[in-house]
Formats: C-alpha cells, sequence, structure tokens
C-alpha cells in the first residue's frame, strides 16, 4: 500500500522537529556537564597540596636508610594545631590553598557581584608600554611559580631537589618528544573517531599509526635510536590527525580523554620522582663499593701481618691530662683521616694531640692497622672498639651499637612574614653513642669532640683554654630554632621555650662538669620517658634528648669557629670556606661521595692521604 501524500509530507516534518530538539538539549547538556572528569584525586594528590603556613617542619635525615620524618617547628603567633598526623611526635597543620583567614574570623560564602548590563565598549588596542608590562608581570608570576614549586618540592623531597636542580640536563630528544606529543593527541582523538559512522578507514588508520608510534617509542628513548624511517612515521600521523580535527566530534570527550593522559602522565612522572628521590638517599647513606674495598683489605692485612704494637712513648699519652684530647665517632676510616690529618697539619703544636677513634666491631681492625701504617706528624691516634668497650666496661648501659652524629633537615619559615623564602638548614646534634664518652674517658679532663665529615683549617688549640665556668659543652648555638618552636617534640619535661638549640662538628666537653651535672644519667631519664618501637623512633629520639639534656648547660661558641652547610648548599662563597677556622660538610652531599658537591670537595681532598698502595690498589678516588 503505498504512502498518501500528507504521510510523506509528515516524516520531515518529524525529522526537523527531532533536529530542533537536539539543538536545544546538547547546549543544555554541555553547560550542566561541568564536573572534572578524568581520575579521581587521590589521597596522595591531596597531600601534595598540604602546606604549612604556620609552623616550621623539622625533617630528619639520618644515615643507615632511615626514612624522613617531619615533625614541626611552631612559630611565634600560631593557633593550636588542627590535626594530628600518624608519626608518634609530628603534628601537621592543613590548610587551604587558596583562602587564607585570621583566627577567630568565621567562613562567608563569597557573593559574586551582579554583571552590568551596559554595551560592550571598543577593545582598545594595547600599547607598546603595555604589553612591556604585562609581559614582566607574566614573568615574575612564573618565577613566584618556580620558588614556589622549590619550596613544595624540597619539603617533599629533601635535598635531592637541590642535586637534580644543579645536575639538570636539557632534552635534546626533540624528535622523541614529538612523537611522544602526536601519540597523546592521537590517543584522545582515537575514542571520539571511532564512534562516528563512516570513518571506519580513519580510525583503522589512526590505530594503526598509534600502534607503529608505541612499537617505535618502547625501542628507542633518544633521537640516535630513532629507525631511519621515522619522518615518514611523523608525517603520516599527522597527516591522520589533521583528518580527525577536520571531523565533528565533541570536544568535552577529548577534552576529558586529555585530561585523563594529564594525570597518568603526572601520576607517571611524581613516582619516578619519588623514586629517584629514594636512589639519591640510598646513595647518600651507602659506602661506595671502593671504600668497602679499602675496609675488607686493610682487615685482611690486618690479621695477616704481625702484632701491631703501637709507639709506647705515643701510647703514654691516651690518658694524659696534659695533652689535648679529641674525640672522633666514625666508621669511615678515610673520613677519620682527614680529620685528623688536617686537625694536625693546622696545629701549632701537633706532637701534643691526642685523638681517639671510636668505631664499630666491623671498622676496628681496618681502622687500627690504616693508623699503624700512616704516621700524623707525631699525634697519638687510640683506636677504640665501642661495642667491645661498652659490653665489657659499660654493660648496665646498653646501646651497645654505635650511632654517630644525628642529622635533622630543618626547614624555617617566618610566620610574621609568610612571603619570606624559606631557608633550610641541617641540625647536626649528638646521638645516643655521645652520652657515653665521660665513661669510656673516665682520667680525662676535657675532650674536644669532632663529627667526621668536618676538615680543620687553623689551630683550635685556644679551646683547651677557654674558660666555659659551669658550662659543659661548648657548641655554637643555632637560635633559628628555640625549645619553645618543638614543644610538641619535648614532652612534658621541664624547660627553658627561649633557650636556643646547637650544633655538633666542634663541640669542647667538660667532662668534670658533665659528671657533675649528671648529664648521662639525666639522659638515661629522658631515655625512659621515649616509647621506642624500632631503631627509627630511637634516632628520632635523639633531636629531644640531644637539646633537653643540654639545658642551660652550653656555653656558646664563636660562630665563625665553624661554617656549616657544605653538604648541601651549593651558595657558599668560596672565599669565606677558605678563610674559616673549620667546615663542616653536613648535609647529604658528604665530599666523599659522588653526589658531593664537586666545588667543595677539593677543601676535603687535600687532606686525603692518597700514598698507600691500597688506595689505588681499590681505585679510590673521591
Amino acid at each position: 500500500m503505498k504512502p498518501t501524500p500528507s504521510q510523506r509530507r509528515r516524516g520531515p516534518r518529524v525529522a526537523l522537529l527531532a533536529l530542533v530538539l537536539c539543538s536545544l538539549l546538547v547546549p543544555l547538556a554541555f553547560i550542566f556537564d561541568r564536573a572534572p572528569s578524568g581520575y579521581a584525586t587521590t589521597d596522595e594528590r591531596r597531600r601534595q597540596e598540604v602546606f604549612l603556613p604556620s609552623v616550621d617542619p623539622v625533617e630528619q635525615i639520618g644515615g643507615g636508610g632511615v626514612p624522613v620524618h617531619r615533625v614541626p617547628v611552631h612559630g611565634a603567633r600560631q593557633d593550636p594545631p588542627k590535626k594530628v598526623s600518624n608519626g608518634s611526635t609530628g603534628v601537621l597543620q592543613q590548610h587551604n590553598h587558596t583562602e587564607h583567614r585570621p583566627s577567630g574570623v568565621s567562613a562567608k560564602p563569597k557573593v559574586l557581584p551582579v554583571p552590568r548590563t551596559e554595551p560592550p565598549k571598543a577593545v582598545k588596542e594595547p600599547t607598546r608600554i603595555e604589553v612591556r608590562e604585562d609581559r614582566k608581570r607574566r614573568d615574575n608570576g612564573t618565577k613566584e611559580d618556580e620558588v614556589e614549586n622549590a619550596k613544595t618540592c624540597q619539603l617533599e623531597f629533601g635535598s635531592y631537589c637541590l642535586w637534580s636542580t644543579e645536575h639538570k640536563v636539557i632534552m635534546k630528544d626533540s624528535i622523541v618528544k614529538r612523537l611522544k606529543d602526536q601519540l597523546f593527541v592521537a590517543r584522545s582523538y582515537y575514542p571520539s573517531i571511532a564512534k562516528l559512522q563512516g570513518q571506519e578507514v580513519l580510525t583503522q588508520e589512526m590505530k594503526q599509526n598509534i600502534q607503529e608510534h608505541e612499537r617505535v617509542l618502547s625501542a628507542s628513548a633518544v633521537d640516535a635510536d630513532l629507525p631511519s624511517f621515522i619522518n615518514t612515521k611523523i608525517e603520516q600521523m599527522e597527516h591522520t590527525i589533521a583528518r580527525a580535527k577536520s571531523c565533528t566530534v565533541e570536544c568535552h570527550n577529548v577534552a576529558r580523554k586529555l585530561r585523563q593522559i594529564l594525570d597518568m602522565t603526572d601520576d607517571e612522572a611524581h613516582f619516578h620522582m619519588k623514586q629517584s628521590a629514594f636512589l639519591y638517599n640510598l646513595g647518600s647513606q651507602t659506602l661506595p663499593k671502593t671504600h668497602h674495598c679499602l675496609s675488607m683489605r686493610l682487615t685482611l692485612e690486618y690479621f695477616k701481618s704481625p702484632s701491631l704494637d703501637s709507639d709506647v712513648s705515643l701510647a703514654r699519652k691516651f690518658n694524659t691530662r696534659n695533652h689535648r684530647h679529641y674525640v672522633i665517632l666514625s666508621k669511615n676510616v678515610l673520613a677519620a683521616s682527614v680529620v685528623i690529618n688536617s686537625t694536625v697539619i693546622s696545629s701549632k703544636e701537633p706532637g701534643n694531640n691526642v685523638f681517639h677513634i671510636l668505631t664499630d666491631a666491623q671498622n676496628f681492625y681496618g681502622m687500627k692497622y690504616w693508623f699503624a701504617r700512616n704516621s700524623y706528624n707525631k699525634a697519638a691516634i687510640d683506636v677504640v672498639n665501642y661495642e667491645e668497650m661498652v659490653l665489657e666496661k659499660l654493660p648496665k648501659l646498653g646501646m651497645q651499637e654505635l650511632y654517630l652524629s644525628e642529622e635533622f633537615r630543618v626547614l624555617i619559615r617566618s610566620t610574621e612574614q609568610p612571603t619570606e623564602q624559606t631557608r633550610m638548614e641541617y641540625l647536626s646534634l649528638f646521638s645516643h653513642s655521645h652520652f657515653f664518652i665521660p665513661e669510656i674517658f673516665k682520667d680525662l679532663k676535657k675532650v674536644v669532640v669532632l663529627d667526621d665529615d668536618v676538615v680543620i683549617q687553623r689551630d683550635l688549640s685556644f679551646l683547651w683554654n677557654l674558660d666555659m665556668g659551669d658550662k659543659v659543652n661548648g657548641a655554637v648555638e643555632f637560635c633559628g630554632v628555640r625549645l619553645g618552636q618543638v614543644r610538641n617534640l619535648l614532652g612534658k619535661t621541664k624547660y627553658d621555650p627561649k633557650s636556643c638549640a646547637w650544633k655538633s662538628g666542634v663541640n669542647v666537653i667538660n667532662l668534670d662538669k658533665w659528671k657533675k651535672h649528671k648529664v648521662t644519667e639525666k639522659y638515661l631519664i629522658l631515655l625512659k620517658q621515649v616509647k621506642i618501637k624500632d631503631e627509627v623512633a630511637l634516632r628520632e629520639a635523639a633531636f629531644s634528648i640531644s637539646l633537653l639534656s643540654f639545658q642551660h648547660l652550653i656555653y656558646p661558641l664563636d660562630e665563625r669557629l665553624i661554617l656549616s652547610g657544605l653538604g648541601y648548599d651549593y651558595g657558599i662563597d668560596p672565599e669565606v670556606a677558605r678563610s674559616s677556622a673549620s667546615l663542616h660538610y653536613n648535609g647529604n652531599m658528604k665530599p666523599w661521595l659522588e653526589l658531593g658537591i664537586l666545588e667543595y670537595k677539593k677543601y676535603w681532598r687535600r687532606f686525603l692521604t692518597r700514598e698507600d698502595r691500597f688506595m689505588d690498589e681499590c681505585n679510590v678516588n673521591p
């Protein structure tokens, strides 16, 4: 039965009505579809947006694979913390990036102004001056973003950000980068093109080009590895993308896909950043294999050689009070050798110096053999097995393992001037092993404790003439951190909130006053109050215990005595470094590591003993 003329006319009307209805619904759907698409925001992404405008985090970066631990340093004006972190001592305060309100001000919703209905005015062409000022504003904004990104990076990844910035390599493989860009764009268009009717050929062509690009990139990471026909592939993909762009597709689908790819790329970049930071910290805390070779060869030669009895005249100095006694805690034979050699060369009376090296059982025999083979201008050197000493003579004190000075990374942010650039310092403090020094050297009256990452450039004999009064520990004070700013770490112990922190590196210890004030007993009492779950918590406890044990017992030394920061700060003036009395390589970039700052290594290398045959056999060249 054939349709009537009226029925034939009704078909186009219905189609036209449906087309008009779709043209109205599509814009409405686009307007109301404002929810962000792509991957959901994870907890880790939110943690990246947490920042501390009113607290200064202190992070410990210890040796031996100790993880980074963040704790706050409270500012002078600060509201009580709102959120307690999972750590045993850490308190973090979470704020929003977009809004900062004074305390006590309630949050009110922002009211948008009523839009004006005046007719639009003619657009005025910008002048050259306006264009220049606008460009300058954009440049300043870019610099501010870079500074803020650097602060965030340091807060999360530590000194790795400094090292990665210094060793940043400009990407030279432009063809590989172009292939990746083409692949991103093609992937974003492919789902939309595949849904179009009549574009099966284009869909197949785009799929084939995507697979070929992926195959090439899986085998080639640099331009030199690319095949000879790569230019043809690039032109084919460019042509395919141009055809895809000419097709009518839903823009929000393409934008959604691009956001997904961007989220995946950000997540992958953050993963590689974390992996690189972990490997950097692992490299900074691991002794190079050449140093292991040296230690093993020295230990082997010790047992192969006849008895190494030290010079009797030198051994008599070990317990004689009228000599200048230095104490060094170290597990690194080269580091201890540089400290001793630099001190002896800089001394006006080198024969009056006595060095006591406290080391562990693993490195004891290697160190003993090294210092028996090498002489240091008539200075007496006593290598002590700390673990054996504590186990045999001090069994009640425990702490048999040797701990070196603990380093804490301190990020200092001004609460009164939030726009001021964050400052980073490495605060070195005594470890648990330092508190047993008076029990080990009972016959001595005064000693100077040197860290094994120190280089001495001036005579230190004046330290023995200091009148420290009733003080115990002569140290350089660091008033950038006061006890009141770390109150959440100090527990319920009474303390003076205005007392300054102090630094290890070069410390004058009056052992008689130490025993008078019972510093070791005070340390043991504080240690019992700390909940020690594992070695990490034990080493973290050194921060609060060191500060509280020597409260009101610090004799402030001249800050010009020691220049700190050569293990993390790239901005130290070489002239200042040359003229300083001593240099402290505190930080991750130790001078005996490949990660060390090359410009500062020369001050350490000049005191290195290079003539020893084991140095050549193990290829030791720090």
